[in-house]
């Protein structure tokens, strides 16, 4: 027992260090993007002491991929380095859990924001659009509130169903049958990820209906303008919305690409294609709250004065050392 314990004790190669190394490298940047655009709304939130309904979704979306970040990493950093440790009882129940959580806020608050977007910036004369132009800021904190608690039933129902498998898998192994522990793991993990894919076709659905909406509208009251050999000041600030939504878009669509081909590859977890997928969605929360950065005045100009002044410091302890 003590020998087997010692030779899963560690587990590392040439391949899981550089893994581990490309894994941290982004998820310490999009860490540190997502803890930037939090810290300098709740700073001037605190400030002015109001807060738009952008800025509160901003700072929702924000905490949701700062700690999904931090808990993917942890995952793969304990299986590889020290995979006796994770399979200890609750260990990858609550890892699990708390991964699906915020990994649902961040789905359905990113989805929102989109729609946001496009009803905030949108000109379209249907009742029911003016209707929504109207209650959309009181309807956004019942909608992270709403977001939150689903993503919360999520969990949950991910932790049951995990110590659920682990409990059959470890009955059916001791009886000797080995052939049927990927059947028993496929009936119990089905149903969620037929659940889970339901609510990302939702959620994509709402983003490509948006995007296309607004871009409409965009596209109509450009035209308007050169019709009427105008020229209008917030259409800079429309073609940014836009240019975010657009790039969300695609980001989102590499997103639920991912979520596909891993339910697809489930069984093959030493396919190329499953090694690929952590980079993929470890990347696309840092990049799109990125380009969220660049699409706020506020935020962009605050990050180039923080970019030369750490360039600054840097220089200043190269030259001491």
């Amino acid at each position: 027992m003590e020998a087997c314990y010692s030779q899963h004790k560690y587990n590392v190669t040439t391949y899981n260090v550089l893994a581990i190394s490309l894994l941290s490298l982004q998820t310490f940047a999009g860490m540190w993007i997502n803890a930037f655009m939090v810290s300098v709304l709740c700073i001037a939130w605190v400030r002015k002491k109001s807060s738009n309904s952008n800025e509160k979704i901003l700072v929702f979306l924000g905490c949701t991929r700062f700690w999904y970040l931090c808990f993917i990493w942890v995952s793969p950093f304990i299986t590889i380095i020290y995979p006796s440790c994770f399979f200890v009882h609750p260990m990858p129940q609550l890892l699990s859990a708390i991964e699906t959580f915020f990994n649902c806020c961040n789905l359905w608050v990113s989805a929102f924001l989109s729609v946001f977007y496009c009803i905030k910036i949108a000109n379209f004369q249907h009742s029911f659009f003016i209707y929504l132009k109207v209650k959309i800021d009181r309807i956004v904190p019942w909608v992270l509130l709403g977001s939150l608690l689903l993503s919360l039933s999520f969990g949950i129902h991910i932790y049951e169903v995990i110590d659920e498998a682990v409990c059959d898998n470890i009955n059916c192994t001791s009886r000797g049958h080995f052939w049927k522990q990927n059947i028993r793991l496929h009936q119990h993990f089905l149903p969620f990820y037929l659940f889970a894919g339901f609510g990302y076709a939702i959620a994509f659905t709402a983003v490509i209906t948006s995007a296309l909406l607004l871009l409409f509208s965009l596209w109509r009251h450009k035209h308007k303008m050169q019709m009427k050999s105008l020229k209008n000041v917030s259409m800079d600030a429309h073609i940014k919305a836009m240019k975010s939504i657009l790039s969300f878009l695609f980001l989102y669509s590499i997103n639920f690409l991912c979520f596909v081909l891993g339910i697809a590859y489930i069984s093959k977890m030493e396919n190329v294609v499953t090694s690929v997928i952590p980079f993929l969605e470890q990347a696309l929360p840092g990049v799109h709250s990125l380009i969220l950065i660049f699409s706020n005045p506020k935020l962009e100009k605050t990050l180039l004065r923080t970019l030369p002044c750490v360039k600054c410091k840097i220089c200043m302890g190269q030259e001491m050392s």
